[in-house]
């Protein structure tokens, strides 16, 4: 399920957030799931998703901006972003409530902008059709945020993947099988039609470096890429949860979002 959040700067906020700010937007979005009350929690486990708070994930910040070194300053009072939840869809007014009216802080050692939830609009998406969780579906997505390819080397360090290299779709296949064991199970997921292509647009894709816990021992450098589609062909209760939970790795840090672009294959 998706959902479109405008943010509105409350007004005695700075108006300026760090350029690395995909971490410290992903805690205040934590932060407010962590809000959701026992008896709500207790669902969610019980209906097979104890897991389902990391099966999220964000899209880049829309707005104005002017950068300025490794600072993002806000030249109106608004921006916008998607969130993606794979959660079941009764979870979906829920959702809506926890989100309504809260306050959200993108903030670091060097600045802080606070931010209030104006709205939340439920987004349904255009390619879903009258079909059965099981029947295969083809659609083409596209990053909503940059999408991360990593192999995790022997000193635990990624080599990170671009869509032209030959090891891009397989990468980013293992991880969407990697889901589906984790929500289904092994034998589903090693049995599962996974089909994925990449697909350019005009120009060519772009690389992006993201600092997670920027300024601090944790930091890491991440290097997803942007400007591509993909087309994938799975069942459609796979695709599902590929485009509510991610492509790639560090979906819940804002990675990987997946929008539906407008030619849906029939």
């Amino acid at each position: 399920m998706r959902f479109t959040l405008k943010l509105i700067l409350k007004g005695d906020s700075q108006k300026v957030i760090p350029i690395n700010y995909q971490y410290p937007l992903s805690a205040a979005i934590y932060k407010i799931l962590d809000s959701a009350d026992k008896a709500y929690a207790a669902f969610l486990h019980k209906n097979g998703y104890g897991k389902g708070y990391k099966l999220f994930t964000f899209s880049d910040l829309k707005g104005k901006f002017k950068v300025r070194g490794d600072r993002m300053n806000l030249l109106n009072n608004m921006v916008e972003l998607t969130i993606n939840f794979h959660l079941p869809e009764a979870s979906r007014k829920f959702i809506e409530g926890l989100f309504k009216t809260q306050t959200i802080v993108i903030a670091d050692k060097k600045s802080k902008a606070t931010f209030e939830v104006a709205t939340i609009l439920s987004m349904r998406s255009p390619w879903e059709k009258e079909v059965d969780d099981n029947e295969l579906v083809q659609l083409y997505v596209r990053p909503a945020s940059a999408i991360v390819a990593a192999v995790k080397k022997d000193d635990g360090n990624y080599t990170f993947i671009a869509p032209n290299d030959e090891n891009f779709i397989e990468t980013l296949t293992y991880n969407w099988r990697n889901k589906i064991a984790t929500l289904f199970d092994e034998q589903t997921a090693q049995d599962a039609l996974l089909m994925m292509e990449v697909d350019y647009y005009p120009n060519p894709y772009r690389s992006r470096l993201v600092t997670i816990k920027a300024n601090t021992p944790e930091e890491t450098k991440i290097r997803g890429f942007l400007n591509f589609k993909l087309k994938l062909t799975a069942e459609k209760r796979f695709v599902d949860l590929l485009i509510n939970s991610g492509a790639g790795v560090y979906n819940a840090q804002g990675m990987g979002c997946l929008e539906v672009v407008e030619d849906v294959v029939t």
